[in-house]
């Protein structure tokens, strides 16, 4: 489906610029990207990248006196290279978007492995509703992961997001925006995807996920996309907020948070039939955003629950060969076992900002995870860090992100660490990361 929808794009953009014609190249500015566009302003195209540069240095120290660990884990890497396509024409309605990352980050650092970000088509049916097929960002995640990776305020997005996001997901997406007042807008959308994150080109195994999300802005929209950027790199005049609820629930879920297809698999193994019983899985969360004057506030709530059939008899062998089945469930009933699979619990996302007026910002942040008893976050090789207090300092070159520098310091409490021979301690880690970023 991808593939299609790739075509779809090419020939979008081709149609486009034939019966546009006396297209122009506007204003460049650094950090806006390159912005083509018809005289008569129906047609615009805008191709942008950005490139971000980090530096992590990692030190342990354990709550036992006995253990000695004077290593530093350091570690240099391309955190980002992005290059985005996008597109809209005012008549009849139509807009676009390609992105890419070729610097194809990881699963563990809160993002998405692969190549291809984004890919959908939208459409105008009304000038209050809009429809959108596709790979893109679902609503359905906590408010920080519809922001920019560009406009962070910190290196790194918070572990709130590495542990309950599924960041984007192919499917059917429609929004709203609405006026409920002199200044107030009620911002709805709704969505039904494959539940299955992105870049799914697999069997599916599971059904699909239906999510909805809604924000409430009682003094108006914020400045140039605000909603969209974690500084407020406009500064805004008079205090603006944005109050959202959001929820999802995934039929027939085969990962640990609807990330990937068919990681794990749970039968029910009569005769010989095959029956899958795969767990379904609720998200629910809340958020704030508030804005004024160079002052920035974001609040994230994410609680998770599963539904978990009672009769699972055998598994795929996740840790040995994912084709074999086994009985094994190590130790655990069955339906422990499938929690323990999961990403269950709550997170707790607290972060704060100020950017000064010559575009030096100081920001800090709080977040707190907590685990239920059978749940893949007390995993001690990935998670089982549940505090992280960080503090970052930024310098912005422009208020289009053309040119930044941020620098921070994290440090994670409450954690069961992982040494080399495979034991477990308690302890903490220190975290410095530096990063650069070069946009056009």
């Amino acid at each position: 489906m991808i593939r299609y929808l790739f075509l779809v794009f090419i020939y979008s953009f081709i149609i486009n610029f034939n019966y546009s014609q006396d297209i122009i190249l506007g204003d460049y500015i650094p950090g806006n990207g390159l912005v083509f566009s018809s005289t008569d302003q129906n047609y615009k195209v805008v191709l942008r990248g950005y490139s971000q540069s980090l530096f992590e240095s990692k030190t342990r120290s354990f709550d036992s006196s006995n253990i000695l660990d004077n290593n530093v884990y350091n570690r240099f890497r391309a955190r980002r290279v992005r290059l985005r396509l996008s597109g809209n024409q005012l008549f009849p309605g139509f807009s676009y978007r390609l992105q890419v990352d070729l610097a194809q980050s990881v699963e563990g650092d809160g993002e998405l492995s692969g190549l291809l970000l984004d890919a959908w088509v939208g459409y105008n049916i009304t000038k209050k509703l809009k429809i959108i097929f596709g790979q893109k960002a679902t609503p359905t995640d906590n408010l920080s992961v519809q922001m920019a990776s560009n406009s962070l305020q910190l290196p790194e997005r918070s572990r709130l997001t590495s542990a309950f996001a599924s960041i984007r997901e192919v499917g059917l997406f429609m929004e709203g925006k609405f006026k409920t007042g002199k200044k107030s807008v009620l911002k709805s959308m709704l969505c039904i995807t494959n539940g299955d994150g992105s870049n799914t080109l697999s069997n599916d195994f599971g059904g699909l996920k239906y999510g909805a999300r809604i924000n409430f802005l009682p003094f108006g929209t914020f400045r140039n996309f605000g909603q969209f950027r974690q500084v407020d790199m406009v500064r805004e005049l008079s205090p603006k907020l944005m109050l959202g609820i959001n929820g999802s629930y995934n039929v027939g879920m085969s990962s640990r948070r609807g990330r990937e297809n068919g990681d794990f698999l749970f039968y029910n193994i009569t005769n010989s039939d095959t029956n899958l019983r795969l767990p379904n899985y609720l998200k629910t969360g809340a958020d704030l955003l508030f804005k004024y004057r160079g002052f920035s506030l974001i609040a994230e709530f994410i609680m998770t629950k599963a539904f978990i059939s009672d009769d699972i008899t055998t598994r795929n062998d996740r840790y040995g060969n994912p084709e074999d089945l086994t009985t094994n469930f190590r130790g655990y009933s069955a339906e422990e076992y499938a929690r323990t699979q999961l990403m269950m619990g709550s997170g707790l996302n607290l972060q704060a900002g100020y950017l000064f007026k010559n575009l030096f910002s100081i920001d800090g942040r709080f977040t707190s995870l907590n685990p239920d008893e059978y749940s893949f976050m007390n995993n001690t090789s990935f998670y089982n860090r549940n505090k992280y207090y960080t503090i970052g300092i930024s310098k912005y070159f422009s208020k289009n992100y053309s040119y930044k520098i941020q620098a921070s310091y994290t440090l994670v409490d409450d954690a069961a660490i992982r040494d080399l021979s495979s034991v477990d301690y308690s302890g903490s880690e220190n975290i410095l990361r530096l990063m650069v970023q070069i946009a056009f």
